[in-house]
């Protein structure tokens, strides 16, 4: 059977389509359900066996991206976000969903063998450059994360739209803690670093680093490796011809060749988590 998808979409998340499309390519059933239908008791989060919260400009960004849909969740949809992550079921967050998972408290989380306190731990703040980001970046993925989204994932171009994705947390004593833990999942690197080798704490210059995120992070996953969110959008090289140089000096240049035909690196990242609920059932 194929695992079945929650995308929410409402008050002003936009990549629903897209993201419902990325994991039907991967083998799964995905079904776009506005919010307000688990809230209202309309449908059962349980009855899915993924969830992802899109990126978008969620109630348009106000109080800060994604605290109102971040409140909306963490309140009226506490228990059934709870259960669902304790029954071992994926949840992903991209860029505005990243920022909606964060603001709940599931991301980073608690400590290892505690549920879910939807306490918030950090926070994605406005970017060092001042403005919105769109361009591409280069990511590269802890090889040690217990992340089930980036399993076997190295190195990925794809691309950042945001205003406000510098990840932040209180002291470096709690960035320590999710770096020894593996939850720092994913980075923003140097291209001309050797893959593999990126990785660093060292902040990096702006643009490599489109936001000034503290370390360098672009995602993290919470201490299961279920929960994991990110800025950048990964539907969004789903297909090797959406990479901007894909006409100009190769694939291969910019690190697209590692899948046969037509496939960019990001739908690695979705065929994980459904081949982690297949595997789990």
């Amino acid at each position: 059977m194929k695992p079945n998808v929650a995308v929410l979409f409402g008050f002003g998340i936009n990549c629903d389509h897209e993201t419902k499309a990325v994991f039907e390519l991967v083998g799964a059933t995905a079904e776009r359900i506005h919010v307000n239908r688990f809230i209202d008791g309309d449908a059962e989060l349980e009855a899915y066996d993924i969830l992802a919260v899109p990126g978008g400009f969620s109630f348009g960004d106000h109080l800060g991206s994604g605290r109102l849909m971040g409140n909306r969740m963490r309140y009226a949809m506490r228990d059934a976000l709870q259960n669902f992550v304790q029954a071992g079921k994926p949840i992903i967050g991209i860029c505005n969903g990243f920022q909606v998972l964060v603001k709940t408290g599931l991301l980073p989380g608690p400590e290892a063998g505690t549920a879910p306190d939807f306490i918030q731990r950090g926070s994605l703040s406005l970017n060092d450059s001042g403005r919105y980001e769109d361009r591409w970046v280069t990511l590269e993925f802890d090889p040690d994360s217990p992340c089930v989204w980036t399993k076997g994932m190295t190195r990925m171009e794809c691309p950042v739209r945001h205003g406000e994705g510098k990840y932040i947390m209180p002291t470096s004593e709690e960035l320590d803690r999710l770096d020894a833990n593996h939850q720092l999942t994913v980075r923003y690197v140097d291209p001309n670093t050797v893959p593999g080798e990126g990785r660093t704490d060292q902040q990096l210059p702006y643009p490599l680093s489109p936001n000034g995120s503290m370390r360098n992070i672009a995602g993290i996953c919470d201490s299961t490796g279920l929960v994991f969110g990110l800025m950048p959008h990964p539907e969004a090289i789903y297909a090797q011809w959406l990479h901007p140089h894909h006409t100009r000096d190769g694939a291969q240049t910019h690190g697209l060749g590692a899948m046969d035909g037509w496939e960019g690196e990001g739908l690695q990242l979705f065929r994980n988590a459904v081949e982690h609920v297949r595997s789990n059932r």
